[in-house]
């Protein structure tokens, strides 16, 4: 029953019902995983995955190496969503390391139960597309930033999303559930630490944000003005 439930918050059987699910459980389409611990290179970028996977549990960073070893972010996952490689179907996870940033649950299907799922329930290949949809507008919101705008306004949008994503509101602040050093942040928009934590401190005496060790805090007002188009799924 642990395992239906689960499967139930992956994003493309949600609306289903308990017995629809139930059936997709018992095609055995779905190969479910033990828990991968924190800090886990599940996948890098000489040895891709086959297969679709399903975050059940945990969160998980996607990433690339530029020739130096710099480090930058593609994307966060969480429960319920979708990465992996078909040779039908490509979440674009091909060459890019992903790793786990706290203790994950995964769930795997291969291309010929992929394949046998779609005839089983044709109509959860649109679900898998609107999945894909949103990955790929996340990613091109990302180079849309990074071609357009100066850092502080590039910080402002990464900060609006992950609070769109992971944000919990309290006391007019919303407070991003995910370990945040400078670095990280930096990671996630191509810039030096030095540069973030420069713009992080003028945020910070414009009340704009508040950070604490690995936490950052974002003003309600400035989330409201920055929601990006794919900040909640």
């Amino acid at each position: 029953m642990n395992k239906l439930w689960y499967l139930s918050q992956i994003s493309i059987f949600e609306e289903m019902s308990r017995e629809e699910i139930r059936e997709i459980d018992q095609l055995d389409t779905i190969h479910h995983f033990n828990w991968i611990t924190k800090n886990t290179l599940v996948q890098t970028a000489e040895s891709a995955l086959e297969g679709l996977y399903f975050v059940k549990e945990g969160k998980l960073r996607l990433y690339k190496l530029n020739d130096s070893g710099k480090q930058f972010t593609l994307g966060i996952l969480t429960r319920g969503n979708i990465f992996g490689e078909l040779n039908s179907f490509s979440f674009g996870t091909r060459r890019v390391y992903i790793e786990t940033m706290e203790s994950s649950l995964l769930c795997t299907m291969s291309e010929p139960q992929f394949e046998r799922l779609m005839i089983k329930r044709p109509q959860l290949a649109l679900k898998f597309l609107k999945a894909l949809s949103d990955r790929l507008n996340e990613r091109e919101e990302q180079l849309e930033q990074l071609a357009l705008h100066g850092l502080k306004k590039r910080l402002l949008h990464l900060l609006s999303t992950l609070s769109g994503k992971f944000g919990v509101i309290q006391d007019g602040y919303t407070l991003i559930d995910l370990p945040l050093s400078h670095q990280e942040i930096a990671n996630m928009l191509g810039a030096s630490r030095e540069a973030v934590s420069g713009v992080m401190s003028e945020l910070a005496k414009e009340n704009v944000v508040k950070t604490s060790r690995l936490s950052v805090q974002l003003a309600v007002t400035i989330l409201e003005e920055n929601i990006p188009r794919n900040s909640t799924h």
